[in-house]
């Protein structure tokens, strides 16, 4: 899928967001969150829902929360742009409660279009919530700054899932604020570590047969043409 294909299909899901009455959630927000940022990304960092800022914007992490990853961002050399930020529910629980478990399963199909469509090589989780659905069972004080394979079945089908806190947390304590850039520090290195496994796995693939002659002489195609091979670099984050 080439980056207009995929900007295309993440709009398209992005609207059905927008008009979503899977749970009670759309009772209450102003705006829905679908998500933002490159298309073509190795990296999705996902939240666990918006906020109040982000309920009127629609648009994820533009508060306070926003701005320190931001911050995390910048101490590793990448911007906000270059990676795609969005949440595990796409419209605010009221009061800034934490989501309930038929809101996460309400909007679980929109994510896992979301992993489908930018087939991420790191999925970096912030909070618990998040966390919860892509390592079941652990506990972020001990799972933050750890990676694991993803379940393909969440969408994001040869991913390395890395865990952080949620930044919101990190701005209630200064200690979690700190490990969170040490965490962040090591994104780069789980990036490259999935890269490796990629082209671990492409390498195992046995290539498909050679096609049989044929008597007509076909013209070369031209490396520009539509059909030729895409770059597997498609984003240099560092």
């Amino acid at each position: 899928m080439i980056r207009s294909e995929r900007q295309a299909a993440l709009e398209t899901i992005a609207e059905e967001v927008r008009t979503c009455t899977r749970c009670r959630l759309h009772e209450t927000r102003t705006r829905a969150v679908p998500g933002e940022g490159d298309p073509s990304t190795e990296v999705v960092f996902i939240g666990e829902g918006p906020g109040m800022n982000e309920d009127r914007q629609g648009r994820p992490f533009v508060g306070r929360a926003g701005d320190l990853l931001v911050r995390l961002l910048g101490s590793i050399g990448w911007r906000r742009e270059d990676v795609f930020i969005t949440n595990i529910v796409k419209c605010r629980p009221p009061d800034n409660r934490d989501p309930e478990a038929d809101e996460i399963a309400a909007c679980q199909p929109y994510l896992h279009r979301q992993l489908q469509v930018i087939d991420p090589a790191v999925v970096v989780t912030l909070g618990r919530h998040s966390m919860g659905r892509f390592m079941p069972g652990a506990r972020i004080s001990q799972a933050h700054g750890t990676m694991r394979p993803a379940d393909p079945e969440t969408g994001a089908a040869a991913a390395l899932v890395f865990a952080m806190y949620h930044p919101a947390a990190a701005l209630r304590t200064p200690a979690i604020e700190r490990e969170s850039y040490v965490d962040i520090a090591q994104v780069p290195t789980a990036l490259l570590a999935a890269r490796e496994r990629r082209a671990a796995r492409d390498r195992a693939v046995p290539p498909p047969p050679p096609p049989a002659p044929s008597p007509v002489a076909v013209a070369a195609e031209s490396p520009d043409a539509p059909g030729s091979a895409l770059s597997t670099d498609q984003l240099t984050l560092f």
